[in-house]
């Protein structure tokens, strides 16, 4: 677990410390830095305004990625997702212990009401709303526009990269990653948040199986965007062939309404 400070709330986001190892010799730690669970942290600091502060001590906010396992009793929730790999594991809340504003999908939706939360029909990765901050047309005036750009997920990138030398590395910087994938023609990989970004965008993505994840948060996403079937690719090569899924049936007014912006308010001067 990680927490970011915007202006006085904890923004709660995966990304752990891993050993740096040099000639097999443990040399240091560093965050993975994933882009996918960075985007939460991102997002919020763009939507409260530079002269906001919280409007209490030990405010937390979850938002981008399957971290609902992470959450502790008063939490606020926008746009979070459940692991499936943590489907029976224990939570730190109780019954009515979580503020849930928004959640990724109606998979997450019904695993908290089975544990007695109340989380509103309000779904979506926030991640869908990066395209609000970023101009697509001009990023590909600058870059240059690739025909298709492969996002595997963390787990799967050292498989990726032997056979696709031009994988986009996930755990490259955050804008870079945004950009590579709004400067696409065609995005495939494994990775959730190439897709949710790509499907941001307006660009057509097609998920390739992965490798180790379960695929509880793909089918969590997919239904919260108005698609309850999806198909994917066994690999790159039928990814391409396939194109993109149909594009998302979702309105984002909703999720972004939903934005918890009461937790802050205007800071007073004197």
């Amino acid at each position: 677990m990680a927490e970011v400070d915007v202006r006085g709330v904890s923004v709660v986001h995966w990304n752990p410390q891993r050993a740096v190892t040099r000639f097999g010799v443990r040399i240091g730690r560093r965050p993975v830095d994933n882009f996918g669970d960075l985007i939460g942290p991102f997002l919020v600091d763009r939507l409260v305004d530079r002269q906001a502060r919280a409007t209490r001590s030990g405010l937390r906010l979850l938002t981008v990625g399957s971290i609902m396992r992470l959450a502790e009793p008063g939490d606020s929730v926008w746009g979070t997702g459940v692991n499936g790999k943590s489907l029976g594991a224990d939570v730190a809340f109780g019954p009515g212990e979580l503020d849930v504003r928004a959640v990724r999908g109606p998979l997450t939706q019904q695993f908290l009401e089975r544990r007695g939360v109340a989380a509103p029909s309000v779904f979506g990765d926030p991640g869908l709303l990066v395209a609000d901050l970023f101009d697509r047309d001009e990023i590909r005036e600058r870059r240059g526009i690739a025909d298709v750009t492969i996002v595997p997920n963390l787990h799967d990138f050292a498989h990726t990269r032997r056979s696709h030398r031009e994988a986009l590395d996930p755990r490259s910087p955050l804008v870079e990653c945004i950009e590579r994938i709004a400067s696409s023609r065609l995005v495939v990989g494994s990775s959730l948040h190439g897709i949710v970004v790509a499907e941001a965008f307006g660009i057509p993505a097609r998920l390739v199986q992965p490798g180790t994840e379960p695929s509880f948060k793909y089918d969590d996403y997919y239904r919260g965007t108005g698609r309850d079937g999806y198909t994917p690719a066994a690999d790159v090569a039928q990814a391409v062939a396939l194109g993109g899924e149909p594009p998302l049936e979702w309105d984002p007014a909703p999720l972004r309404a939903a934005f918890p912006h009461d937790l802050w308010q205007p800071e007073v001067t004197r």
